[in-house]
């Protein structure tokens, strides 16, 4: 069987990606680990408290001779305009959770609002990732 174990998003800070997702969204370090013999590459990631099998890494967009310098600051304009990808979050209650992160700092960029498949709500990470809160309803089985 084939499972989801990370996904990754770009950042352009590893210190400040761990500070706003374990302080501000509640997320458990999964691995931290710097590797001296790849140039101190360093292997960082979170994952919601409750779901241990799925982890975010949060990795630093690299220079050369992984990207050449126009490719690492094409990617790092991508990420800082929220458009490297989303990360999708659910919750029992948008509404709550909302109230929650405002309160921890979060900055929402989307209030909550009712949509055809629950209330969505929309903030970004200090790198400029877009992430969804999203209290899933999906329509009765027919």
């Amino acid at each position: 069987m084939i499972r989801i174990a990370n996904a990754q998003l770009w950042v352009h800070d590893q210190d400040e990606a761990l500070a706003f997702y374990t302080d501000k969204l509640g997320m458990e370090v999964r691995a931290d680990v710097t590797l001296a013999e790849m140039g101190d590459f360093r292997w960082l990631t979170v994952g919601p408290a409750g779901q241990p099998d799925f982890a975010i890494v949060l990795m630093a967009i690299p220079g050369p001779p992984v990207m050449d310098p126009e490719t690492a600051e094409q990617v790092g304009t991508l990420v800082a305009k929220g458009f490297a990808g989303t990360v999708f979050l659910t919750t029992d209650d948008c509404q709550a959770s909302y109230e929650e992160l405002m309160a921890r700092g979060v900055e929402f960029t989307e209030q909550p609002e009712e949509r055809p498949y629950g209330i969505d709500s929309g903030f970004r990470d200090p790198s400029g990732n877009s992430l969804r809160l999203t209290e899933v309803r999906l329509p009765a089985s027919v």
